[in-house]
């Protein structure tokens, strides 16, 4: 299987969707314990739930699942939360903090560098032909990283996480005028919570592309599951009636952010 799948749109959004993907190569799979074959800390149906919000945006989504490598993470092993519980380049857990592979089974070094070359690296190599494409286009580019995850998982953060996670690593990655667009937007959401730059302020794929000085804007949004979920437990079944909900105000966020790009090239060309 590709490690990747690319919806090629003409506008100046990028969707990116490194964490959808199912597929799990034999030797992995056979790797792997009972509780890891689950792929319970997939990112369910957002390929699904962002269908068809905005015209002529491009969708760049990983096919491999986080368990094999985590697109998400950096390719040197850094950690994107210093001193805070969080799954690992290539997860030796999962998102409760337990084991996910056989006894003695877990990849080394060598391993790990493999799966980098085969499936980080392509990955990223696609995106970033994307977002160079759109913005050689455009003049500016807008990439929204698609996330989401179940709203209660105690190893990662305490309570309940909000519906609405907006991450731009603290203002560094998008205009702030995205940013407070977004931010708003969320905010008057109704009947939904929102932080922004709360426990999620950007993956490794927000704080890498982000250079908005450049023309290159991203922002991350994390979605507590049980927004669009059925149950944020197997089968992890999609809610139409929840997701049509929370469609519209991502709608809204999306529009919002390709409006304000357009107004960017348009100062770019005056």
């Amino acid at each position: 299987m590709e490690p990747f799948s690319i919806r090629r749109g003409d506008g100046n959004l990028v969707l990116a969707m490194p964490h959808t993907g199912t597929f799990v190569p034999p030797d992995v799979w056979t790797a792997l314990n009972d509780r890891g074959r689950a792929l319970a800390d997939t990112d369910w149906h957002l390929d699904r739930l962002y269908g068809g919000l905005v015209p002529d945006a491009t969708i760049v989504s990983a096919n491999f699942h986080r368990y094999v490598i985590d697109a998400n993470r950096d390719p040197s092993g850094q950690s994107l939360y210093p001193g805070q519980n969080t799954t690992g380049l290539c997860p030796l857990t999962d998102f409760e903090g337990e084991p996910i592979y056989g006894e003695g089974k877990q990849p080394d070094d060598a391993e790990i560098a493999r799966r980098l070359a085969t499936y980080h690296a392509p990955y990223h190599a696609a995106l970033l032909a994307e977002l160079e494409r759109v913005r050689r286009k455009h003049g500016v580019v807008v990439l929204y990283d698609c996330h989401s995850i179940r709203s209660r998982i105690a190893f990662l953060f305490d309570g309940q996480l909000p519906d609405l996670n907006v991450g731009t690593n603290d203002g560094v990655t998008c205009a702030a005028q995205m940013e407070q667009a977004v931010a708003r937007i969320c905010t008057e959401a109704d009947g939904f919570t929102s932080v922004l730059n709360g426990r999620f302020r950007g993956g490794w794929t927000t704080r890498h592309y982000g250079r908005p000085q450049h023309g290159m804007h991203a922002i991350q949004m994390e979605l507590a599951q049980h927004t669009h979920l059925a149950t944020e437990a197997a089968p992890f079944a999609y809610d139409e009636r929840k997701a049509e909900r929370l469609r519209a105000h991502l709608k809204a966020v999306l529009e919002a952010l390709v409006a304000i790009a357009e107004k960017h090239t348009n100062k770019q060309d005056s």
